[in-house]
This record gives C-alpha cells, sequence and structure tokens, in this order.
C-alpha cells in the first residue's frame, strides 16, 4: 500500500513540476506595415521526446487582444504541458474578424493570421512544419476567424474550431462589431457581408480536408447561427464535430470548452503521429 502511495506521489509531482514557458513576442506584419504582440507558450521541454511540436493557434474575441487567454484562462498553460503542443494566441485587432479588408488596404489580418504569424512561430520555434500539425480556433469573433482561415487556408491548418462563434455576418447587427468598417455597409457593400460569412465560405469545401470541432453554448446568442453551420455542414456531407452545452457568451464558457477542442486536437495530431 506505502508503494502505491509512493508511486502515486512521484507521479503527480512530475506532472505537477512541469511548467509551461510564455513569450511575448512583437511579429510585424509586412502587409499591414506594424508589429504586433503575440503570446507563445511552450510546454516543458524536458518533459518532451523530441523538440518539435504541433502547434495550436487561438484567437480572442472581439474588443480582445493577444493576452485574453493566458489573463483569463491561465490553466492553458497546463493544458500545453498535458497536451504537448505549443499554443499561439495572436493579436487579431479589436474588431478586424481576421479578414483582409476589401475596402481598406490598411486591414490585412487574413494574411497576418494566416500566413505571417505562422512563418514567424515555424522560424523562431521548434515546430513540426506540416499542415497536419497546425491546428486554429478562437471564441466569438475568433471562432469566425477560425473557421474563416482554415477554409481559405487549409493548405496550411489540418483543423480548426470554433467557439460561439458569429458563423453569419449578416445576422449580426449592423453598427456593432466593427464589421462595416471592414466590408462596408449593408447596402452599398451587400456582397462582402455575404461573401466573408463562414456559413457561405463552407460551400466551397476547403481544398484539403479539415478536422473539424465548434460549439456553443445554448443560452448564447451566437447560438442559432451555430446550429445553422452544423445544419449546412451535414447538407455538404462535410465531417465535422458540433458540440452544444448549456452556457452562455462567456469566459466561464470558454475557458471549459478549450479544454474538449485542445483534446480534439490532440487526438488529432496523434492520429498523424505527430
Amino acid at each position: 500500500m506505502k508503494t502505491k502511495i509512493l508511486s502515486l506521489f512521484l507521479l503527480v509531482t512530475a506532472i505537477s513540476s512541469r511548467a509551461a514557458t510564455v513569450d511575448t513576442v512583437s511579429i510585424f506584419s509586412k502587409a499591414m506595415g506594424k508589429s504586433f504582440k503575440c503570446v507563445v507558450i511552450q510546454p516543458d521541454k524536458k518533459a518532451e521526446k523530441t523538440p518539435a511540436l504541433p502547434v495550436v493557434y487561438l484567437l480572442h474575441g472581439w474588443s480582445g487582444n493577444y493576452a485574453n487567454w493566458i489573463t483569463k484562462v491561465p490553466v492553458i498553460k497546463q493544458l500545453a504541458d498535458q497536451y504537448r503542443v505549443i499554443i499561439v494566441c495572436p493579436d487579431g485587432g479589436y474588431d478586424s474578424w481576421y479578414i483582409d479588408s476589401p475596402l481598406d488596404p490598411s486591414l490585412r489580418f487574413e494574411t497576418y493570421i494566416g500566413t505571417e504569424v505562422p512563418e514567424y512561430i515555424d522560424a523562431h520555434y521548434a515546430t513540426i512544419n506540416d499542415r497536419k500539425a497546425r491546428a486554429i480556433t478562437g471564441l466569438s469573433m475568433g471562432g469566425h476567424g477560425a473557421l474563416f482561415l482554415s477554409f481559405r487556408h487549409s493548405d496550411r491548418f489540418g483543423a480548426c474550431g470554433g467557439m460561439s462563434g458569429g458563423m453569419d455576418l449578416n445576422d449580426l447587427p449592423r453598427n456593432r462589431f466593427g464589421i462595416n468598417k471592414t466590408l462596408g455597409d449593408t447596402v452599398q457593400h451587400a456582397d462582402n457581408w455575404t461573401r466573408f460569412s463562414v456559413i457561405n465560405i463552407i460551400t466551397g469545401q476547403p481544398k484539403n480536408p479539415l478536422k473539424i470541432i465548434f460549439d456553443c453554448g445554448i443560452d448564447d446568442f451566437y447560438y442559432d447561427t451555430n446550429q445553422a453551420l452544423h445544419e449546412k455542414l451535414l447538407s455538404l456531407k462535410i465531417q465535422h464535430d458540433y458540440i452544444q452545452r448549456p452556457g452562455s457568451h462567456s469566459w466561464d464558457y470558454w475557458g471549459n470548452a478549450v479544454k474538449f477542442q485542445l483534446l480534439f486536437f490532440r487526438n488529432y495530431f496523434d492520429e498523424n503521429k505527430f
């Protein structure tokens, strides 16, 4: 009995002694001519058998920034250790919706998050340079952004997710969330609101297969648009995991949801032997 207790104690001590490292770096955007900060969480290197690891890109929501996830859900440091992934939290701007604006050339967040940030991370960290070793997810605006970017850049991302995402821009209030600044008004530029919405982008299907997971709380104001996305994916026969559970548009919900999504991505990486 004492031997079992000692073994359990040593196991718990070994796990708790792991310490993920957190970097805050500035990543320059050539497309926008300026730098943005980014949090990079690396699992404890002593616990890794190989130096190169898969990466999960974790996007913030509207009015948020690069530091939201690490400050609001600090457990992601332990999750990086547990699932042996590098977690990258880039800055997507206050209200970019992760889109390259067709009207304002100074707003190029699709290019920045979809191309420039991964290129920087691969150049400066021990990553596996393979689309099947990259996943992207996010909350709210970032939930839309993650699916938007992965479908349009499936050559770079192999798995994607979303938490409480605003999946249909036409369902959002017209004068809120800054979308009109990026896409224009809904009269003269109504087509932008349609063609940049995830619920319509999926119709073209990705060039490469994606492993997809998204979820939404049943009390969330984005619940209907997530349910509609789920039904449309079913009609298009695009495989995906969709979860609905009690919860609202809140950090309590996202702090719980991210645990399931990271497990989902870890399973995907394992399937591909990463």
